[in-house]
């Protein structure tokens, strides 16, 4: 009760600010409100690309504004933080941009009556579900009544949501409470990484010189959901002593965890030549994907992105029952995921010793959920927003072509 008092508080104070500034007129302006950055990011640089002329702001409360400092003749400012003054100037801008851009899940938007004109997209951060999330999340119905109308609230004032394929779009829909007409087929555009041969190539070199500890050996990146509980105890369920005796001549492990987990093992030092805990290492996720030569994952996103690289993959969901029951999950795990799943270490390197994975069912899966991401979901995105036809509605990205070649084979 008390969290919620002080969250109403903050927004009857934002709503008071946010409606001064609205006197002021609208800009050609986009305001990015960001919390993970990879599609904000490729989105920017394409409009850099573009030669597109609109003022830009990055608005964030985390660590994600280091990626945007080295963008010339952008604002970058720190968004709901003890900096007073950063927060009227980001409170300034959202309410005289004509586009907010938002990758995640914000409080402040229940406050924000936009302006006739403006539009608010979301770039949600995960390019396809496993999980439930948004008004399906099970551990929302915990929450209070006033915290369960804030976040209809929010979700409501997603005018677009950009998705790589329909399954996408009926998630959201679900999640977010919205119709069709909110939904814009362009594609998710950190996608388009895994087609630019240019870019890859300097993302794998770059992973590559990290040290010479891994050369010549086989990567396996291990990227674990997390769970609430394991925040402030984490507990890695992989066996790394049994993984190091039994493959550990011919593969390395690549740790992505999540950065929230405050205390967890120096594995490194545990494990020297072997375990490699790249998460605080500052690479972004898609170039850990395109280095690795296996997925080991849970009930993450980043199979969707991986899969362009028709690559192997297994899941394991050691918890896969208290887990669906406390978060839930969009289907039956074992139909949604392309590739083995396993409660064990034991059944994990029995796998791997026998290399016998079904490609063609990740191929399969890829074609399905990223029917609208085949490089151009940047491009398709920045047409809708300043498409000459657009006139504040858009273009029809139904009609975009639905092609879309294996990242792998470019």
């Amino acid at each position: 009760m008390g969290k919620d008092f002080i969250i109403s508080l903050y927004l009857i104070a934002f709503k008071m600010i946010f409606g001064v500034f609205k006197l002021f007129p609208t800009k050609n302006k986009i305001t990015f409100v960001v919390s993970f950055g990879d599609n904000i990011r490729s989105v920017y640089e394409e409009m850099v690309r573009q030669h597109i002329k609109a003022e830009v702001v990055f608005l964030s409360n985390g660590k994600t504004a280091k990626q945007f400092e080295d963008y010339p003749d952008t604002t970058i400012l720190s968004f709901e933080t003890a900096v007073i003054s950063d927060n009227l100037k980001a409170i300034y801008h959202l309410a005289t941009s004509r586009y907010i851009v938002v990758d995640n899940y914000f409080g402040f938007l229940a406050s924000a009556q936009f302006k006739k004109g403006v539009e608010c997209i979301q770039l949600w951060h995960a390019g396809g579900a496993i999980k439930k999330f948004g008004l399906e999340d099970a551990s929302a119905a915990n929450r209070s009544p006033a915290a369960q109308q804030r976040f209809r609230k929010v979700y409501s004032k997603f005018d677009k949501v950009a998705v790589g394929s329909e399954e996408m779009a009926e998630i959201f829909k679900k999640a977010f409470g919205l119709g069709d007409k909110n939904i814009l087929r362009t594609g998710v555009p950190r996608t388009d990484f895994f087609y630019d041969e240019q870019l890859k190539t300097k993302s794998l070199k770059k992973v590559e010189s990290y040290t010479e500890s891994w050369t010549g050996k086989k990567k396996i990146l291990y990227a674990p959901t997390y769970r609430d509980n394991e925040l402030n105890s984490f507990e890695l369920k992989l066996d790394l002593e049994r993984l190091q005796k039994e493959i550990g001549q011919d593969y390395v492990i690549l740790l992505k965890l999540h950065p929230a987990i405050k205390k967890r093992t120096d594995y490194e030092r545990q494990f020297p030549g072997f375990v490699f805990d790249l998460s605080s290492s500052g690479f972004h996720i898609n170039e850990l994907l395109l280095a690795a030569d296996c997925l080991i994952t849970d009930y993450s996103s980043i199979p969707y992105e991986y899969s362009l690289l028709q690559r192997p993959m297994i899941f394991f969901a050691y918890d896969l029952e208290s887990y669906a029951k406390e978060r839930g999950l969009w289907g039956e795990y074992e139909n949604m995921v392309p590739g083995p799943v396993v409660t064990t270490t034991g059944e994990i390197i029995e796998l791997i010793k026998a290399g016998d994975f079904d490609i063609d069912a990740i191929v399969k899966f890829a074609r399905e959920h990223n029917k609208y991401s085949f490089g151009h979901s940047s491009e398709n995105l920045l047409q809708y927003m300043f498409s000459t036809s657009h006139d504040g509605k858009g273009a029809d990205h139904k009609r975009i072509s639905h092609e879309t070649d294996s990242a792998a084979s470019r």
